[in-house]
């Protein structure tokens, strides 16, 4: 029987090798999950069960499922997260925590999209915001949030941001 932590071992290694050794140099993006799968003809990779992804000294993804797409040079184009998706970001010195339904990021792009149930909140200011989708553009530092009606969601919610002000006398 193999150890939990040797089969992240593992997990991780498979990972490595299926995103290319290039993705790894330029800035180091650590994998672990129970299971993972790959496919080298679709360019696809899916980890499910516990999934932690930590991308550089700050950023974190965790889920119970991560489906990775590839380029044909096995670099990332796109992460979808779902199933209790839940991340930590670092956006030009401010931090968020967010979660949703189903997150994806695509690095080129740097941009995040949560879906469903979305929400996030900036440490420091403790602003948080709630939609059924906010896309988060980490380039700009920009967020939109945008709420729907639809048959699962008979009366539209509005976009919700809640924030704190200081009152001066």
């Amino acid at each position: 029987m193999v150890s939990n932590k040797r089969k992240n071992g593992l997990i991780i290694l498979a990972l490595a090798f299926a995103l290319g050794t290039s993705t790894l140099l330029a800035e180091q993006v650590e994998v672990t999950a129970d299971n993972f799968f790959a496919d080298e003809v679709k360019q696809v990779s899916v980890l499910t069960g516990n999934v932690h992804v930590k991308k550089g000294a700050y950023d974190t993804l965790d889920s119970n499922k991560l489906t990775i797409y590839f380029d044909k040079n096995r670099q990332p184009t796109k992460y979808v997260a779902s199933d209790n998706a839940r991340f930590k970001i670092l956006i030009n010195n401010s931090h968020y925590n967010g979660k949703g339904d189903t997150l994806t990021y695509e690095p080129l792009a740097q941009t995040y999209l949560l879906s469903g149930n979305a929400y996030i909140n900036e440490v420091e200011t403790k602003r948080e915001v709630f939609g059924d989708k906010i896309t988060i553009n980490q380039l700009s530092g920009k967020y939109e949030v945008q709420s729907f009606k639809d048959e699962k969601n008979k009366e539209k919610k509005p976009a919700k941001l809640i924030f704190q002000i200081e009152d001066k006398k």
